[in-house]
């Protein structure tokens, strides 16, 4: 797994008005507080994301995600469904070289996730962790 400072790199640095993340304390701190939409907005900036790819990897309706916007703050529970993209998305960029290939990848059928595209697996935890243990798999070498 990303350490902190990637993680919270990828989601585009801590808010400026909240308190420094420095340890996984920090950061659990954070996301309890609701991360400002600005670090959604980083993640799918860094990644490619559009709109609806969000929307269903943290299962949030699109009128959901338009009124977070306007608050400029997620729920602690949309946080967590965030932190959880990013931590993935940190890891494959890792993995991979960059947030290029990583973005590619996560986009890209998988045959060690059924077919599917890992972006499409993330709305759920166990999803989530079979996508992490395919890019586990990467950077131990083993494709299958």
């Amino acid at each position: 797994m990303p350490a902190t400072p990637e993680i919270l790199e990828v989601l585009g640095g801590p808010d400026p008005q909240s308190r420094r993340v420095r340890t996984p304390e920090d950061m659990k701190a954070w996301i309890r507080e609701g991360l400002p939409f600005s670090s959604l907005e980083a993640v799918m900036s860094r990644f490619q994301l559009n709109r609806d790819e969000v929307s269903s990897a943290l299962d949030l309706p699109p009128r959901t995600l338009a009124r977070r916007k306007q608050e400029r703050r997620l729920r602690p529970s949309e946080s967590d469904r965030l932190f959880r993209l990013a931590r993935i998305a940190a890891q494959a960029s890792e993995v991979l070289g960059n947030e290029v290939k990583a973005s590619r990848w996560l986009h890209t059928p998988n045959r060690a996730l059924g077919g599917k595209p890992p972006l499409t697996l993330l709305d759920t935890d166990l999803g989530a962790r079979q996508v992490e243990a395919v890019v586990g798999r990467i950077e131990d070498g083993v494709y299958w």
